[in-house]
């Protein structure tokens, strides 16, 4: 199947519109993985912070709170519908591949759990790198490899079993999962000082159908494939998902402990 970057961008834009609010209380079970970005960033009062695939604004709001009123933290979405949670900050619609901002515009640079989307990442980090000022940092995080990551992994396999190929096809999330592949990426783009370590993380449910539904509620593009399915194919999905997650039974419901990689460094 061939990869058309302007479809997947569109999907992936017409999905995450969908969710609305909703990623924004989904992203609630991820809470500490933004404090772990935020403290890689080491952020201080008076920077200039670019928040990159924002979202409703989560990782923006904690770097605003960080630089103060001397700083700025704009929080910056290709889709329109989640920026729009998040009207209390500086906020602009953009590809990440492709930023409005002049060179060395920012001190630092946040990618919570988004590199995975830029189909052109290599693109994306230039365009990260172009904006950071000489001394500046990327602070970035990736989901680890698909073993380490049942929160979706569990989704993604039943809908690998279930269904037929997708029609636009996706950059797997899980493809910078090695900590060694990722440095080695973000070296192809001229950033040095690289360093990257794990974050663990536990995300717990009452049962099978939260589960389901906060897959949904932050699952973007896929999100909007799904939502165009006949509705036996997503009973069965939920079905699926329930009979998957029983390994992971624990007390008053579900839990799941899962591996993102959080890197920093910066530009040569």
């Amino acid at each position: 199947m061939s990869f058309d970057s302007a479809q997947f961008k569109r999907l992936e834009r017409a999905g995450y519109n969908r969710i609305g609010p909703r990623y924004l209380a989904a992203s609630g079970a991820r809470r500490e993985l933004a404090t772990a970005l935020l403290a890689a960033a080491r952020l201080a009062p008076g920077q200039r912070v670019l928040d990159l695939a924002s979202g409703p604004g989560l990782l923006a709001r904690g770097a605003r709170d960080a630089v103060g009123d001397s700083g700025l933290a704009v929080a910056s979405d290709i889709s329109e519908g989640q920026l729009a949670c998040c009207p209390d900050l500086a906020r602009i619609a953009a590809d990440g591949e492709a930023l409005p901002f002049a060179n060395q515009s920012f001190d630092r640079v946040l990618c919570g759990l988004g590199l995975m989307f830029f189909p052109d990442e290599q693109a994306a980090l230039r365009e990260m790198r172009r904006v950071l000022r000489t001394d500046g940092l990327l602070a970035l995080s990736v989901w680890g490899s698909a073993c380490d990551v049942p929160l979706v992994e569990t989704a993604l396999s039943c809908m690998r079993r279930l269904l037929p190929p997708p029609k636009v096809a996706r950059p797997s999330i899980f493809r910078f999962g090695d900590a060694q592949e990722l440095a080695r990426r973000l070296a192809s783009a001229d950033y040095c000082d690289i360093q990257i370590r794990p974050c663990r993380f536990t995300a717990s449910f009452s049962d099978a159908g939260a589960y389901w539904q906060g897959f949904l509620d932050l699952a973007g593009g896929a999100a909007e494939s799904l939502s165009r399915l006949p509705a036996d194919k997503q009973r069965a999905l939920a079905v699926a998902v329930r009979e998957d997650l029983t390994r992971y039974a624990a007390t008053g419901g579900y839990e799941l402990t899962s591996t993102v990689l959080v890197a920093t460094a910066r530009p040569v």
